[in-house]
């Protein structure tokens, strides 16, 4: 079943990062990354994928600014890469200390909540999608078609449209 608005996203699953230096890989718990915060989070197929690349994690970062205006406590990118690649991905942009790539490499928080579709040649893969997670619960969600290339409601623009309706 597809997590809708509403929802309370699931606390018992986890997902992984590794920090700018080091091979360490670090467990955050959804609950550590969801509770108490105002959480913009986007899923996207995969790391070094060509809309990926050259929109998605690089709008978020240019946006950066106008979400922390709006209280947003802190911007995830997850793939169901491993944390390894995401890192390597996300060190080709300017996004330090604005989005957080976090790593769903066994793809169990996708499955989880619903939104994977399977990709030839790449397998199972996250759709691309954003929501905007309020103390846990889905305040906002955009699920893009599946495949690699629809990008019409998960981006950044679209995204703080949706918080200004909210009176966010």
């Amino acid at each position: 079943m597809t997590i809708q608005k509403g929802d309370q996203i699931p606390y018992g699953e986890h997902f992984t990062s590794l920090p700018e230096e080091g091979s360490d890989v670090l467990t955050h718990s959804v609950k550590d990354l969801f509770a108490g915060k105002k959480v913009v989070l986007f899923g996207l197929p995969g790391a070094f994928t060509t809309i990926c690349s050259n929109k998605h994690l690089p709008e978020y970062g240019l946006h950066y600014d106008s979400f922390k205006e709006k209280g947003i406590d802190a911007i995830y990118c997850t793939a169901v890469n491993d944390p390894f690649v995401m890192r390597a991905w996300s060190q080709n942009y300017d996004i330090k200390d604005k989005v957080e790539v976090i790593s769903d490499g066994d793809c169990s928080f996708h499955e989880k909540i619903g939104l994977t579709q399977v990709m030839p040649g790449l397998g199972v893969r996250s759709l691309r999608y954003s929501m905007y997670v309020d103390d846990g619960v889905v305040k906002v969600l955009n699920i893009e078609e599946p495949g690699p290339s629809s990008y019409k409601i998960s981006g950044p623009n679209h995204m703080l449209k949706d918080l200004e309706e909210l009176g966010v």
